[in-house]
């Protein structure tokens, strides 16, 4: 069978037995799925044989890239010796302890104590639940509501959706629940007006004072913020931001959970994104890079005036999944942050590569599409806009940014679309000669979207 024909078999058998998250399912129905068959370093392989360069490093988790084989064999080895057990009975498998004592060493100062997870929406509905859980336990049983932002992404569980503060992902699933208020975002491009982003960032920060005073200092448990907002368009705070947030927070005794799904594991030139914006948090949420994606964990991770109050109690945590520290999962991510500690990746982004990474991505601002290119690390988004000094996107019936990925995939690469900005996210590994080609290759995209808007 040719690849053509084979392609068109694979498509059939996904689109009569397969549901995909996040999709119209008529529209992926007419158009068909871009089958992916195999992976090395920073490249995709589809099955047509293209090849293509993976800007988004997965979904923001590739950080060593594909291919790595002492992660196929740690977890080759493990499943060998032991596929399975849970932590459950107390019972434990050593890659889970083993994990957590190395998760301990390189959180921030204070964070010894970690609960495991399969993903970063069951990191956060943890999250939820060990908020409640701490409130009560210390005497405040009102304090039960959360606030997050409007464009943050934390997850699409019952909890986790309703700390998301998207729209699009609440109305057809009738959330978000109760004791979920959601405030504005510290997105200077699109929200700034005439202010400077310095001034911007005390602005946005007083938002959650506004609701906190709304809602009422001691019925507010705890504000949840990712250090750069990721799925809600790499939104990178202004520089007064976090400093205010934490005051905030510490005045009227609300818990400050910095998600770092996206942020972790040196997106931005550091181990954390807290560190990297010099934010204390209660609790971190982890998951995506922990284990470079090659295998389904999560983590949360409580800061020891948390976990000392959870762990003094003699009530039962009632709480927890089967594949909680799963070994193959924890033998893996184990072996991922080893790899990452001897070549260095944990800081790569905030050295050269992130230099290299900023300086070509810069040269497309000119591009009479382009609104603002901003980056941190290996993190980065190119706002495309119809009026670059006005700051004013297309009406939102072109998709400008769908457009715009079409284009992308096409010419060989990966490059994400929220709303109209074009996101980039590229493994840790990435070189400086897959950088230039990168944006080449989203320059001539570009193009391509204009020469689609004036058609």
């Amino acid at each position: 069978m040719d690849a053509r024909a084979d392609t068109d078999r694979l498509r059939a058998l996904d689109r009569d037995h397969h549901l995909h998250p996040f999709t119209v399912f008529p529209e992926l129905r007419a158009k068909g799925s871009r089958i992916i068959t195999h992976a090395e370093g920073c490249y995709i392989f589809d099955s047509n044989g293209n090849r293509i360069l993976d800007g988004m490093a997965g979904l923001w988790c590739v950080n060593l890239g594909y291919g790595r084989e002492r992660l196929a064999r740690v977890a080759y080895e493990q499943m060998q010796e032991l596929p399975f057990y849970n932590a459950f009975f107390q019972t434990a498998t050593v890659p889970s302890i083993e994990l957590a004592r190395a998760l301990a060493e390189i959180l921030p100062e204070g964070f010894e104590r970690v609960f495991f997870a399969s993903s970063g929406s069951e990191a956060n509905d943890t999250v939820i639940k060990s908020v409640w859980y701490y409130w009560n336990l210390m005497g405040k049983p009102a304090k039960k509501t959360f606030i997050s932002r409007t464009l943050g992404y934390h997850g699409v569980g019952l909890g986790s959706a309703s700390l998301t503060g998207m729209r699009f992902m609440h109305d057809p699933f009738d959330l978000p629940l109760e004791r979920f208020h959601h405030i504005g975002n510290p997105y200077w491009f699109a929200e700034g007006g005439d202010l400077d982003p310095e001034a911007f960032g005390k602005v946005a920060a007083g938002w959650l004072e506004a609701k906190i005073l709304e809602i009422g200092p001691e019925n507010v448990a705890a504000f949840v913020a990712e250090p750069i907002q990721g799925a809600g368009g790499v939104i990178i705070p202004p520089s007064t931001y976090w400093a205010e947030v934490q005051r905030i927070c510490r005045q009227y005794d609300v818990l400050l959970v910095a998600d770092e799904v996206i942020c972790g594991f040196g997106r931005t030139g550091n181990w954390w994104g807290s560190t990297t914006f010099d934010i204390a948090p209660d609790i971190i949420p982890m998951a995506k890079g922990l284990s470079s994606g090659y295998q389904p964990i999560a983590a949360v991770a409580f800061h020891d005036r948390i976990a000392d109050v959870l762990a003094a109690s003699g009530t039962e945590y009632a709480h927890g999944v089967t594949y909680h520290g799963h070994p193959v999962a924890a033998a893996v991510a184990l072996e991922t942050i080893r790899i990452m500690r001897e070549e260095g990746l944990d800081t790569r982004a905030s050295g050269p590569i992130g230099a290299c990474f900023r300086d070509r991505l810069m040269t497309l601002a000119d591009h009479s599409l382009v609104g603002e290119v901003r980056t941190c690390g290996l993190l980065a988004c190119v706002e495309l806009v119809e009026d670059k000094a006005a700051r004013r996107p297309y009406p939102a019936a072109r998709k400008v940014g769908l457009t715009c990925r079409e284009h992308c995939f096409d010419n060989g690469l990966v490059m994400r679309a929220i709303r109209d900005g074009m996101v980039l996210s590229p493994p840790l590994i990435v070189s400086e000669r897959e950088i230039d080609e990168m944006v080449t290759k989203a320059a001539d995209a570009f193009d391509l979207t204009l020469r689609s808007l004036a058609g």
